[in-house]
């Protein structure tokens, strides 16, 4: 069983739902974002998203946008947040991790390569922002090789006739983006979640995580008393971009409050 289904098992012995938060790789500097990591684990997280920097992050709204530029400011590409990745895996074996980007930085390393390097490095899955089904075939195989989950996006907009399509051959999870928009610009009502999850389980037995424009704790435990999952992102983010001495201890206490959100949202 893999890291990203035994986590999610787990949880539904427990009958709650994940928190999952968002960081940019190497935001703002390699050493930060694993001390970052390790702080958001220690607050409850139950699976990252590690975000891949991209110089046209199309679907990132300002302060991702602006963690993306940080880290490439500081140098990170592909390999070096695999890098990342093998650093925190050599800390902790458990936590699921799962890399969020684009697929040029994936094309120009080599999609075969990049898999297996991924795996090598201890990622359990991807989500590929701007790369539909009908044209993921050259990651889709190599990623499926390696025992890499794809996990797929669905979008507000995503009809009943398209549905099938976009969840064939998905697996660890669906990822629910709540707005039709960028990231950390607005929030979803929850009638429209509720909505969406409950057309979702229709179609798929993958558990649902939801994301974009979940920035407190209230939201993201009204998500959880819905989803399988819970992302939090931007209002992360901020936190590391505002930097100062106590930024890693804020951090932290935000992981907290969310977690304790997401933990209680069903009790």
């Amino acid at each position: 069983m893999s890291r990203i289904a035994a986590r999610f098992s787990a949880l539904r012995e427990a009958d709650r739902a994940a928190f999952m938060p968002f960081v940019s790789g190497g935001d703002p500097d390699f050493d930060t974002s694993l001390a970052i990591l390790r702080r958001l684990a220690d607050a409850g997280a139950d699976l990252f998203e590690i975000g891949v920097s991209f110089t046209d992050p199309m679907a990132d709204g300002p302060t991702v946008q602006a963690g993306g530029a940080r880290a490439l400011a500081a140098g990170m590409n592909m390999g070096r947040v695999l890098d990342l990745v093998r650093a925190f895996r050599a800390e902790d074996d458990d936590m699921p991790i799962v890399l969020m980007g684009y697929f040029n930085p994936i094309y120009r390393y080599g999609a075969e390569r990049f898999a297996a390097d991924a795996k090598a490095a201890g990622v359990d899955g991807l989500i590929t922002v701007d790369l539909p089904p009908e044209e993921e075939e050259e990651l889709r195989g190599p990623a499926e090789r390696a025992g890499l989950d794809i996990v797929r996006l669905i979008a507000p907009t995503t009809d009943e006739d398209r549905l099938p399509l976009v969840l064939e051959r998905a697996s660890g999870f669906v990822y629910y983006v709540s707005i039709a928009g960028i990231t950390g610009t607005r929030s979803p009502t929850m009638a429209d979640v509720e909505f969406a999850v409950d057309r979702l389980r229709r179609f798929t037995e993958l558990p649902v995580a939801v994301g974009f424009g979940i920035n407190t704790a209230e939201q993201a435990g009204a998500v959880a008393r819905v989803a399988e999952g819970a992302v939090v992102g931007s209002a992360i983010v901020r936190e590391i971009g505002a930097g100062g001495p106590d930024m890693l201890d804020r951090v932290g206490a935000l992981a907290r409050e969310l977690a304790e959100g997401v933990a209680g949202a069903r009790a």
